[in-house]
Formats: C-alpha cells, sequence, structure tokens
C-alpha cells in the first residue's frame, strides 16, 4: 500500500517548530497501517526538518540559538548575498539538518518515542509557506 501526499504548511516566523499533528492530520490512511514506513520530504532549500524534543518549548529555542551561532546571517565569506543576510547561512542550516526524515509506523501510528516530535526548522526571516510531500508505505491492517 502506497500513498502520497502534498501538505503546504502556513508561514511560520523563524525558528524550530512542532509539525507532527499537522503531518498525522493530512494522511487519514496512517491509521489503516499496520507496519511500514512515512516519509517526509520538505521541498524547500532554506527550510528543513528534524526530530527532537516535543514537550520543553526550551529546546526548540536552544535549536534556533545554536544554529544561530554557528552560521550568521551575513557572514563576511559569504558569496551568494542577492537574497538577503539570512539566505545563505539559512541553506547551510537546511543542509546540515536535512530535507526529509524517515519515520516508523506501527498499529496505524507514527512509531515516535515519547518525548519526540517532527520540527519545522524554519531558517528564514520571512520563510512563507512550506511544501511538504509525504509518502506513506506500508501493510494495511
Amino acid at each position: 500500500m502506497w500513498h502520497q501526499r502534498e501538505l503546504t504548511l502556513r508561514p511560520h516566523p523563524r525558528g524550530f517548530h512542532l509539525i507532527t499533528r499537522e503531518v498525522v492530520s493530512a494522511l487519514p490512511e496512517l491509521a489503516g497501517v499496520r507496519v511500514g514506513l512515512l516519509h517526509v520530504f520538505i521541498q524547500h532549500t532554506s527550510a528543513s526538518l528534524t526530530v527532537s524534543e516535543n514537550a520543553s518549548p526550551d529546546v526548540r529555542r536552544d535549536f534556533e540559538r545554536y544554529f544561530n551561532h554557528a552560521v550568521p546571517d551575513g557572514w563576511a565569506g559569504f558569496e551568494h548575498t542577492l537574497e538577503g543576510d539570512d539566505d545563505m547561512a539559512a541553506h547551510i542550516k537546511a543542509s546540515v539538518l536535512g530535507v526529509s526524515l524517515s519515520l516508523p509506523v506501527r498499529d496505524g501510528r507514527l512509531a515516535l518515542g515519547t518525548w519526540q516530535g517532527i520540527y519545522l526548522c524554519e531558517h528564514r526571516n520571512s520563510g512563507g509557506a512550506r511544501r511538504l510531500v509525504l509518502t506513506l508505505m506500508g501493510e494495511a491492517d
């Protein structure tokens, strides 16, 4: 069994945002999968995806602070500067974190750990709406 959907996320401010509920809500077919995988791919070069702590907002703020320190906007060494000070830094952050996730599905649910959630990592000051391609594969009940 295979299902594929495109999910457009509303614009988020720069930062790390939990999107687990939006992803699950976009795939009602998930409930009928006994065992499988959900592949989540973001169709952008200045935003990324990761899985991490889903309870404490401190974690999301610390992620943002760390990446802004490690890859600062407007670094003098960047050549790609036509799209703003935050653009090249956003591309690097997206490459480091990654553009896709493969998540296990068990008994109609994502088999995430107790404190895990899916993050949209928005690296631009004004990134706009973001598109995800959700591909669900597995064995139905």
